[in-house]
């Protein structure tokens, strides 16, 4: 009943904007799970590629089909964050943002449907790429919406929390049915004049409809706030705070890269989890999705709380959750006992996204929302890309090592949150202005 009331005290243009993208991020979390099968299948050729070094002596690398899949995954987060800052300040300058989002979307929504051709893995590399690019165009421009949605700071928390509980539910629910689409193939189409069409191509023909939709949807209903039409000219990313060693939005970029690193361990290890826990591929897809139901569930009410008690405590909670919790992920043997320990990560995840972009928001100034968010947004991008990658390599020694890795990065990561990020809210004034409302 708190999700319900708190969607219905949102502005409507942040509402429409979250059912968008929601409606993009189902069609491409798809490929989280699809993309390890297909890789894995028969349809790809990468036997070429396995157990091939890379490098040079001790720096060389054995190509696993692991660490190939890892590859395939990360470099969507690489591209996506390492553009993100060049997107959102571009974005920041021309005053915009819908023409970003719309382009893209198309991105995003064409290149899935070309993975119904893609039988070298070249050209998943190439696919994928382009993908990272058009989330690099999407994400801050969305972001910098909903924060110049916002009419003050007592409600820009409850617009981050639904925003991002209506795109989560899309990024969430995305694996499990795709695991589904791909299961149940091949599709008999005959009876309305098309081809038998397998799994793979239903899930990627999905995806790309999912992206589709979304572009209806932003096209016709959302348009650019006023103050996005106030271009900035200083759109620098501070790195050094004032009286202290890092800028507090920097501090929770860092920290919300070992974030996104500590959720995305577990994405590559798919086939080593259901051996390990012997479960079937649709357990690994409600494990997955297990941190986003958490996020939906809690992403508003942690949103509104922070407008009213402040971002602080809530940041300082998440990444104190965030240890255990990926530790654990290395130890339990049980399907029950990782379903409840990912859920457990996702309200440490819960805990952080909404009040870690209002802080954000907080102290943007005016025409920089793009650049200012972004930092936050490259950083889980980039620790998305990371985690796949990371876990890859470091599944090699041991099943619990990428764990054990992750837990230390989260105790570095609040330990910044600690001494470097400082409470942005006047919880009193915050307080007075929700009751007047």
């Amino acid at each position: 009943m708190g999700l319900l009331s708190g969607v219905a005290d949102t502005d409507r243009r942040v509402i429409v904007l979250a059912l968008a993208r929601m409606v993009g991020a189902a069609g491409n979390s798809f490929l989280i799970v699809v993309l390890p099968l297909y890789i894995a299948s028969d349809l790809v050729d990468i036997e070429s590629l396995l157990e091939t070094s890379v490098g040079v002596g001790a720096a060389s690398v054995t190509l696993t089909e692991p660490l190939l899949i890892g590859l395939v995954l990360s470099l969507f987060g690489f591209l996506n964050s390492f553009s993100q800052p060049l997107t959102g300040r571009l974005s920041d300058r021309m005053g915009v943002r819908r023409p970003f989002v719309l382009a893209g979307i198309l991105l995003l929504g064409t290149a899935s449907g070309l993975y119904t051709v893609a039988d070298a893995y070249w050209q998943l590399i190439a696919l994928r790429a382009a993908q990272g690019f058009g989330a690099a165009l999407i994400i801050p421009a969305t972001v910098a919406l909903v924060n110049e949605y916002a009419a003050s700071d007592a409600d820009r928390g409850g617009n981050f929390g639904v925003y991002n509980t209506f795109r989560l539910i899309g990024f969430g629910f995305g694996p499990v049915l795709a695991g589904a689409v791909v299961q149940r193939g091949p599709y008999d189409l005959s009876a309305v004049g098309l081809p038998v069409v397998d799994g793979f191509d239903a899930a990627f023909a999905a995806a790309c409809a999912g992206a589709y939709l979304s572009f209806i949807l932003v096209f016709f209903l959302v348009r650019d706030a006023a103050e996005s039409s106030e271009a900035s000219d200083d759109l620098s990313i501070r790195v050094r705070g004032e009286g202290r060693l890092l800028d507090p939005v920097f501090a929770l970029g860092l920290a919300t890269v070992v974030m996104g690193i500590c959720i995305a361990l577990f994405a590559t290890l798919q086939a080593q989890v259901n051996a390990r826990l012997d479960q079937p591929p649709v357990w690994f897809g409600l494990q997955f999705a297990a941190v986003t139901i958490a996020n939906v569930l809690f992403q508003v009410p942690v949103g509104q709380a922070s407008d009213r008690i402040g971002r602080r405590p809530f940041l300082l909670a998440g990444f104190a959750l965030l240890v255990p919790t990926t530790l654990l992920q290395g130890i339990v043997t049980q399907s029950v006992v990782m379903t409840l320990v990912r859920l457990a990560q996702g309200v440490a995840v819960a805990c952080v996204f909404a009040p870690s972009l209002a802080l954000a928001g907080d102290l943007a100034r005016e025409g920089e929302s793009g650049t200012t968010l972004s930092v936050l947004t490259m950083g889980f991008g980039f620790g998305v890309a990371v985690g796949p990658l990371a876990s890859g390599w470091l599944y090699a020694f041991g099943f619990v090592v990428p764990f054990v890795v992750g837990a230390g990065l989260a105790v570095v990561a609040l330990a910044a949150v600690v001494t470097q990020v400082e409470e942005t809210l006047e919880t009193d004034d915050a307080g007075d202005a929700a009751a007047a409302d």
